[in-house]
């Protein structure tokens, strides 16, 4: 990548040391824009997701498909286990968590060996009406399990997705918003981790005019693995948003974050924040984060803020990176020396890097579908690409 560009945002870190968390809605003001927290999100387009207080009237279809042992079923709000292991932290999660009716329960037994992934597809029906949701998932100790969460159609839609690792587990999951265009969709991931778990956690949105993901992993004991992945790919108009909270507060644990994402069109944006806070108590801590963004065509912004928040000397290592910019000239002239048109030697730059964060996935069923859509992606505007060029 070329060297970092103009696109880059730098901001003074904000502290989560004391993040505000309630149930209550009324405990979190209707955003202006001019919150931190809200100051890149595109408020008018949120359909007042943001902002109305009404009862849920939107049209989305939740249906899973697991293999038993594991177990995927609807439950009522009134489940005691729905809400026990998060609060939510801005107004929207607490809304959608006041207004969904019915909750996707998934329940992994302990020492349970899962070899084929749970899916779970969220299906939007019309963007008329705002729809609410709420997903718990269950790892039991010492079990292995892979979640898939499939949204697709059209919506505007929030859900907050509870996870919780037991002591010695594993859990993959993996979210892919491939929604269409039409589609608004702000959620919130809350993953606790027990002692000696490990979670790796992806996020893949290529879909959707205004998609706002928060994931967040706290550590509930020692010895915690966390590694975030994420991909994107935003065109013309669409908006995608992803930010990070990684809260260490258990010793010796460990978190990765990597995320990339390509931008082409007009209008095209992306956020990615990534706060990673060490408390004093978490000694041993070893985490490193990193966002790197393409720039294909003009009139695309890319804004990253990494965020390390330190309060105690004793770490093994904690750091970050970020970077925007172009194509490599050098890349481009390497491949087209060799007789390979510029559009394709493009296209083979940009699979090259995607390639590398995809085969990571613990899903390989997955992989093909996100190169494949990726691809799509790459050759949806191949005029405004070789216009740039």
């Amino acid at each position: 990548m070329a060297a970092l560009q103009g696109a880059v945002e730098s901001t003074a870190p904000v502290s989560r040391l004391h993040l505000h968390e309630s149930f209550a809605l009324d405990d979190f003001p209707v955003p202006t824009g001019r919150e931190e927290e809200w100051r890149f999100t595109p408020l008018r387009r949120l359909r007042r997701l943001h902002s109305d207080t009404s009862a849920a009237s939107g049209k989305v279809a939740v249906g899973g498909d697991a293999v038993p042992p594991v177990s995927a079923v609807l439950a009522q709000r009134s489940d005691r286990r729905l809400g026990a292991a998060f609060v939510p932290a801005d107004r929207v999660s607490a809304r959608a968590f006041a207004s969904f009716q019915e909750a996707m329960v998934i329940t992994v037994p302990p020492e349970t060996q899962g070899d084929q992934p749970t899916v779970v597809s969220v299906r939007g029906e019309s963007t008329e009406g705002a729809a609410f949701g709420h997903t718990l998932i269950e790892v039991g100790a010492n079990a292995r399990a892979a979640i898939v969460l499939d949204y697709s159609g059209s919506a505007t839609y929030a859900d907050n997705v509870e996870i919780v690792v037991g002591d010695g587990a594993a859990l993959t999951v993996v979210s892919l918003q491939d929604w269409n265009d039409d589609a608004v969709h702000v959620a919130h991931h809350y993953a606790v981790l027990g002692k000696d778990a490990r979670l790796q956690h992806t996020a893949v949105t290529l879909g959707g005019g205004v998609v706002r993901l928060a994931p967040s992993v706290r550590y509930g004991g020692p010895g915690g693995d966390a590694e975030l992945l994420g991909a994107y790919f935003a065109d013309a108009g669409q908006h995608l948003e992803h930010r990070l909270f990684v809260d260490h507060a258990q010793p010796h644990c460990k978190s990765r974050v990597e995320y990339k994402g390509a931008l082409q069109g007009d209008g095209a944006h992306t956020v990615w924040i990534g706060d990673v806070l060490i408390r004093a108590e978490a000694v041993g801590t070893d985490t490193y984060e990193r966002n790197r963004n393409l720039l294909l065509t003009e009139g695309a912004r890319a804004d990253s803020v990494p965020n390390l928040e330190i309060l105690t000397g004793e770490v093994v290592g904690a750091g970050h990176a970020s970077t925007s910019g172009r194509l490599e000239d050098e890349h481009l002239f390497y491949l087209m020396a060799r007789g390979i048109p510029l559009a394709e030697a493009r296209r083979l730059v940009i699979r090259g890097f995607f390639s590398e964060l995809i085969s990571k996935i613990a899903v390989p069923e997955l992989r093909d579908r996100i190169a494949e859509e990726i691809e799509a992606e790459l050759v949806a505007a191949p005029e405004a690409q070789e216009a740039s060029a």
